[in-house]
């Protein structure tokens, strides 16, 4: 692992602790800002710090992003449409108790995708393969970025007090209603109902996508 991943992941155990340490507050912010803006396009928040997500698009093919190798579970263009779906429905849906992103302007169609889940469980190779092929890149990139920006709003709006509040169970069925999980996924309303707001800031919008962003780097080598 390079320096700027093992430094990350130093950075995500101080935002652990500092999340479940009264009176860190603004440290928490500040920290999870940080994460937040590396696991996104540098253009997402204009902080001037190093992108993963830079690193997965600069310079690469429309082949290898949409390429799904033997083997191989996924396409670079199917994980990050799928870390966008997640942090929208954790952050927006969840968090914020707001509309998602997806739900607004038509993101469906400019995207040109029918799903409107995050396709954990549900998607057959061929479905995945069918997404990666036709979903829009630009517009992919254009809903991330929405996304991002919209994720940290609603992280500075966050009170001191509301980081060890639990997720509504009101907005965990909303989004079984809206269609964003499937009852083949239910696991995740189980999972996510169990996190405090300080929880849900430590994977989904951090972590999650670090993850696959590294996943997609290696779908990258594999493919160019």
């Amino acid at each position: 692992m390079d320096t700027r991943r093992t430094l990350w992941n130093e950075q995500h155990k101080l935002l652990r602790e500092a999340l479940n340490t009264p009176g860190e507050h603004p440290t928490a912010l500040d920290l999870f800002l940080r994460q937040h803006a590396m696991v996104h396009d540098a253009e997402m928040s204009d902080s001037g710090l190093h992108s993963f997500a830079d690193e997965v698009w600069r310079g690469a093919l429309e082949a290898t992003l949409r390429c799904l190798p033997p083997a191989l579970e996924h396409s670079i263009v199917w994980l990050i449409w799928h870390i966008a779906r997640i942090e929208d429905m954790t952050m927006n849906g969840l968090l914020a108790g707001k509309p998602q992103i997806f739900f607004q302007g038509d993101w469906h169609k400019k995207l040109n995708i029918t799903e409107k889940h995050s396709g954990n469980v549900v998607m057959e190779e061929a479905d995945v393969t069918a997404l990666s092929q036709r979903v829009d890149i630009e517009a992919l990139k254009d809903y991330r970025l929405a996304v991002g920006r919209s994720t940290r709003e609603a992280v500075k709006a966050l009170q001191p007090d509301e980081f060890n509040v639990k997720v509504d169970p009101v907005h965990l069925q909303e989004l079984l209603e809206n269609g964003s999980v499937v009852k083949e996924a239910i696991d995740l309303l189980d999972y996510w109902g169990k996190l405090t707001k300080a929880g849900l800031l430590l994977m989904p919008p951090t972590r999650h996508n670090f993850v696959h962003l590294n996943e997609a780097m290696i779908l990258r080598r594999k493919c160019q």
